[in-house]
């Protein structure tokens, strides 16, 4: 893992919660992919409507999903969106000025389950190998 993986997650918290969830932890983490999927999505397509009551109730449970994982970053991020958002609501004007965090949303949580699948799947950790030798197609004379 680089030095930026252990900067989106706090793999402490994560591994706490892991054991602190003990066998649903696999079936929770699923419903953070699923669940953030779906919200990543409507806060897109809020600001693609310029809806600005439904950028806060997805933006809510992102953060409070990607806190019980440790993954403040993305948690930070769906906070501001969040917290903005109420504020708009109140003032009744649009936040266009938080389309560079709803971009960045999307890439951090793709990242973040990423890394959550890295941790959690052993099969993707492992190195492609092949039998015995060498794998390719690249032998002295051959192209």
């Amino acid at each position: 893992m680089s030095d930026d993986d252990f900067k989106l997650v706090d793999w402490v918290h994560f591994e706490r919660s892991r054991a602190e969830l003990g066998a649903g932890f696999i079936r929770i983490l699923s419903y953070f992919r699923e669940d953030g999927a779906k919200s990543v999505a409507q806060i897109e397509e809020a600001m693609h409507d310029q809806n600005t009551a439904a950028l806060v109730l997805p933006a809510h449970t992102i953060k409070g999903e990607a806190r019980q994982f440790g993954a403040e970053p993305l948690a930070q991020i769906a906070e501001l969106i969040e917290s903005t958002a109420r504020l708009c609501v109140e003032s009744r004007r649009f936040p266009d000025e938080l389309v560079p965090e709803v971009v960045e949303l999307r890439k951090l949580f793709s990242r973040t389950v990423d890394l959550f699948d890295r941790a959690t799947n052993p099969l993707l950790t492992r190195a492609p190998q092949g039998f015995g030798r060498k794998v390719g197609n690249q032998d002295f004379g051959r192209i």
